[in-house]
């Protein structure tokens, strides 16, 4: 039995180099795995041509059947969210967009205005009513206000000055907090 302990000492001696290795690959896996996993903490805005530019008209009917139209200078900051109910970060970033309208309705600086992009009305309807979205929802059944944003894919969300002008476009689920830090960067560079 001696012998076999001190084979098996000499060769795990042998060879700690291959030990050390293995561990920092244990490590370094763990790390990724972490970081890959985990929400960025803020969202880069997209480069488009409609920033610093007027907004494109928006307007029509919403999905409780009255018309909407966004003022071209709404006089307030206006976060539009182009969302479908089977998009998996639409359903991520659902509950912050919650969260900035409720924090900015009762300061009257900004509001919420969402339209459908490629989804039944019905799911879209059943999807803002357990969400708790209680700002407009315009319907683009057409896809003309998509088309006319240049949107290819949901969640697409742009921050429309009061002024008129778009100032940032993200193609990303966004937080209030990332809407907030968009928002504050507008009214700094606006002083």
């Amino acid at each position: 039995m001696t012998s076999g302990t001190a084979f098996e000492m000499k060769a795990s001696s042998r060879h700690p180099a291959r030990w050390v290795a293995v561990g920092v690959l244990v490590v370094v896996a763990g790390l990724v795995a972490v970081l890959a996993t985990r929400p960025p903490a803020t969202v880069t805005e997209v480069q488009s041509p409609l920033v610093a530019r007027p907004a494109p008209p928006v307007g029509g009917v919403t999905l409780d059947g009255t018309g909407y139209r966004l003022p071209a200078a709404p006089g307030t900051f206006v976060v539009v969210n182009f969302f479908a109910s089977w998009c998996e970060p639409c359903q991520q970033e659902g509950p912050e967009l919650v969260r900035f309208q409720y924090e900015h309705s009762r300061s009257g600086d900004a509001s919420m205005l969402s339209v459908v992009f490629d989804d039944t009305l019905g799911a879209a309807r059943t999807y803002q009513s357990t969400l708790g979205a209680v700002w407009p929802t315009l319907a683009d059944s057409g896809g003309r206000l998509a088309l006319s944003f240049g949107v290819r894919a949901p969640p697409s969300t742009f921050v429309i000055a009061p002024d008129g002008r778009v100032v940032a476009y993200i193609v990303a689920p966004v937080t209030a907090a990332d809407l907030d830090r968009i928002i504050a960067e507008a009214k700094a560079t606006r002083a």
